[in-house]
């Protein structure tokens, strides 16, 4: 799944037309009177804006304060992303699997009443600073038992199977997943304007040693150091689930091994928190379903074919003129980082 293709979104609102477009719909929502007391903006993530309200419900079995994350596009989303409805589901279903994930509370798909769609959650504690979960001193003792408790979401995560409709909407494989993936990088591959050996070899290599799969899953698809939240007393939440698709479970497994997400500390492969093995033991206990390490490294060149093919499309963007950017230039020279890593992890299944 390349993530570069970019739709425009209306312009954010000011705080107060927020605060009177929200409150009467949170009051349909809520059945009973609402109030705003504040909107915070938070850290978002790279195609969404989230907020943080503070708020009063006046009446009902909700009665009292609550904190919610109002979570919507900002100035320009991925389209191969979910939209608020589906990934307000996709969560939904998580949560009622188990998973430490924030619980939702609304979405809506009408773009009369904030310009666009939104959902709401909510909040949790912690921080989601990939160098802070890895680095921070005020976390040693939580870094022990992440990893355990990572496995755990994350099987529960994949517990959830194809065949509940309200999950219908969802990218399913018409052929085994990772013979989909081969060819649709392989489209994404020639579409680029300059040739690239090194990811014609990756994907020529990727093709070569497919592997069935031996059961569709939930797969998050972005499970990775930056995307939970994390604080000294434990693991809060998994967050974003706008990339969710079913897939191989081997595929969330590799994004966390990647090595952009382990932030410095790059002898402790799963996430710069502990070695892949003792990642792959945690998960195998709490799913009680073997890791296969092949694969793993499988889905990880994967992975960095397309973040390869992904900056380059960005780099082709800002080159073309059609949208010049200092950010699209920068992510477009990381196309040698990631052509060097899935090479690197080639080379080493060919030992």
């Amino acid at each position: 799944m390349v993530r570069s293709n970019l739709k425009e979104i209306p312009h954010t609102m000011t705080v107060e037309e927020l605060k009177r477009a929200l409150e009467p719909w949170l009051k349909d929502r809520f059945q009973a009177n609402v109030k705003i007391y504040d909107v915070i903006p938070l850290t978002g993530g790279a195609c969404q804006e989230n907020s943080l309200l503070e708020l009063d419900v006046q009446d009902g079995p909700r009665k009292g304060s609550h904190r919610l994350v109002l979570r919507s596009d900002r100035g320009s989303s991925l389209l191969a992303s979910l939209n608020r409805e589906q990934e307000f589901v996709v969560s939904r279903a998580a949560f009622d699997a188990g998973c430490k994930t924030p619980e939702p509370f609304f979405y809506e798909m009408d773009e009369a009443i904030l310009g666009k769609s939104f959902s709401l959650m909510e909040w949790i504690p912690g921080k989601a600073t990939g160098r802070y979960i890895v680095k921070d001193n005020s976390l040693k003792d939580v870094r022990k038992t992440l990893p355990e408790k990572l496995a755990e979401n994350l099987a529960r995560i994949h517990s959830v199977q194809p065949g509940a409709k309200e999950l219908d909407f969802l990218r399913s494989p018409e052929k085994d997943p990772a013979i989909e993936a081969v060819h649709e990088m392989r489209s994404e591959i020639k579409s680029l304007a300059e040739a690239h050996p090194a990811m014609e070899l990756a994907v020529n290599w990727l093709e070569k040693n497919a592997r069935p799969t031996d059961q569709l899953v939930l797969v998050h698809g972005d499970f990775r150091t930056g995307n939970f939240m994390v604080g000294p007393d434990g693991l809060h939440g998994i967050l974003d689930w706008e990339f969710a698709h079913f897939g191989d479970r081997h595929e969330d497994i590799s994004w966390l091994c990647m090595r952009d997400w382990r932030f410095g500390k790059l002898n402790l492969e799963a996430g710069g928190i502990a070695p892949r093995e003792d990642f792959y033991a945690a998960y195998e206990k709490a799913s009680g379903i073997p890791v296969d390490p092949f694969l793993v490294v499988y889905w990880e060149v994967m992975g960095n074919l397309r973040w390869a093919v992904g900056a380059a499309e960005q780099a082709e963007r800002h080159l073309s003129g059609k949208t010049k950017g200092i950010e699209l230039a920068s992510i477009g020279r990381r196309v040698g980082e990631m052509e060097f890593e899935m090479l690197r992890l080639i080379e080493q299944c060919n030992k």
